[in-house]
């Protein structure tokens, strides 16, 4: 008596064992060498990379969800391919039938205006996060936060573009990323004017009305070393404007205040002591303040505060010098 599949594993020629050839995707009697099959199904990862991210990323049915998409990507979606798996043209009636299941597909997706309003807001966080060049746990807060906030606050008939730069504003803030709210705004509108007050207000009511959000504060330290990496200054600069921050912690200089011309107050008070002399233009357009604001900040902290900064000798000669 013979079992179930008994037959796929020899030869029905010559009743040699059968070995598969997966490179090839057939298999081959070990005694005639007889292609039995050629059509093997691959059930392994759609390449060998080694990297890990690459293997989730490229795997079959990996189960892998994202909440950037409104159907947190586990929907299967008809292409538009007019040509079937092995690659000959689809008859024109059978293409005109997959054309209108394509969009009624499209229809029963998004049917309700709730769904529409997610669709748009989580489209348009995408973009502005690939255009800012935002890691992908950011994109996912935000469209958690944004599926969180649809269901306890009306954000019916607001702009999509700010209600969307608002929340992926408090994303950076919550993942520690450095971002500034006219940054998004521009990032989720390029072509258009940005709505930058507009998401700011946004912004400010949803922390208020919605208090269980959790929104830290960026520290001043991420703003130095952004505004030192985008002006190109030397690391000493850089290290001693931290170091200044870090001893001179006080609330009275850092509240109602904006973090970018405290740090960038740091960043020219660094370069002034050490040498460099960064100009007051160069901080101010990184920063993305005005100059006056940084000559403010910098009076404030010397006010406060008596700062003594001590050189170090480089070579011999100086500290031949020294010593005399």
């Amino acid at each position: 008596m013979k079992m179930l599949g008994e037959e796929q594993q020899v030869c029905r020629e010559c009743r040699s064992p059968l070995v598969d050839d997966m490179q090839n995707g057939e298999t081959i009697c070990t005694g005639c060498g007889i292609v039995t099959d050629s059509h093997m199904v691959d059930y392994g990862p759609e390449n060998a990379n080694a990297e890990h991210e690459e293997k989730i990323r490229l795997a079959r049915a990996s189960g892998l969800n994202t909440y950037a998409q409104h159907d947190l990507g586990v929907t299967t979606a008809i292409g538009p391919s007019a040509k079937d798996f092995s690659g000959k043209a689809i008859d024109r009636r059978i293409a005109s039938q997959m054309n209108n299941l394509r969009n009624w597909q499209k229809r029963i997706r998004v049917s309700s205006p709730q769904e529409r309003r997610l669709v748009a807001a989580l489209t348009v966080m995408g973009s502005a996060a690939e255009y800012l060049g935002l890691p992908k746990t950011v994109l996912e807060t935000a469209s958690i936060l944004y599926r969180n906030i649809d269901g306890q606050t009306n954000i019916k008939g607001k702009s999509v573009e700010a209600i969307a730069s608002a929340i992926l504003y408090m994303a950076c803030k919550q993942c520690g990323v450095v971002r500034s709210i006219d940054e998004i705004a521009r990032g989720a509108s390029p072509s258009k004017k940005p709505k930058t007050r507009l998401a700011a207000k946004y912004y400010r009511n949803l922390v208020m009305g919605v208090g269980q959000i959790n929104t830290p504060t960026v520290t001043t330290d991420k703003y130095i070393s952004k505004f030192a990496n985008m002006a190109q200054v030397d690391t000493k600069v850089e290290r001693l404007a931290l170091d200044m921050a870090g001893k001179t912690k006080n609330a009275s200089i850092t509240d109602g205040k904006s973090p970018s011309g405290i740090a960038a107050a740091y960043l020219y008070m660094a370069s002034i002591l050490l040498g460099y002399g960064i100009p007051q233009r160069e901080i101010s357009t990184v920063a993305e303040v005005t100059e006056v604001t940084i000559r403010n900040r910098c009076r404030e902290i010397l006010t406060s505060y008596e700062l003594t900064v001590a050189l170090r000798p480089t070579n011999t000669a100086a500290r031949a010098m020294l010593t005399r």
